[in-house]
């Protein structure tokens, strides 16, 4: 189980198969202030791209087995959970660092779905729902209008997310409009 850690209140975590978790008061806290992770079964879950922010931000201590992995190793596993995560942890971070509450959305098909600034999960819904691709990779129309139909059904606007070479994201909203 994962304890709080000794090293200035950072969250002592632990990886297990495609889940990260921790049951330290750290992580109770930053979950309280900042919305990071999800409480399930007395537990804080962490997605894969929030585990790595929280590493990177060093904020997060992360064992796996008996040994304790740095964020490069770190990101080598999750690479090999999870083909798309290098493109997605680029999102990720690039909303969370510029203030946005972002949070996974697998119930609705997207990757995530993002709160405006200031509001939380569970107060206010939130406005937009996140597709990350990589700036090479196709799309057609119907995948366009698919994912545009999930947001209007979700009453969410539509973020396409797309990530070049050098892990820079520029976004492209669509929404339904009423003529």
């Amino acid at each position: 189980m994962a304890k709080k850690s000794k090293n200035s209140g950072k969250i002592s975590a632990v990886l297990s198969g495609n889940n990260v978790f921790s049951n330290s008061s750290s992580a109770f806290s930053l979950h309280n202030d900042s919305q990071f992770g999800e409480v399930v079964s007395g537990k804080v879950s962490y997605s894969l791209v929030e585990a790595l922010y929280l590493l990177h931000s060093n904020k997060m201590e992360l064992s796996y087995g008996k040994k304790k992995l740095s964020a490069d190793a770190f990101m080598k596993e999750a690479i090999s959970l999870e083909p798309n995560f290098m493109i997605r942890s680029a999102v990720f971070y690039d909303l969370r660092s510029k203030g946005y509450l972002v949070k996974t959305e697998l119930k609705f098909g997207a990757d995530f779905r993002v709160y405006e600034k200031g509001k939380k999960m569970g107060q206010d819904h939130a406005k937009w729902i996140v597709f990350p691709v990589h700036e090479s990779a196709g799309m057609t129309w119907h995948e366009f209008s698919s994912k545009n139909r999930v947001a209007h059904s979700s009453k969410k606007n539509l973020l396409i997310a797309v990530v070049d070479d050098e892990g820079e994201v520029t976004y492209y909203e669509a929404r339904w409009i009423k003529p």
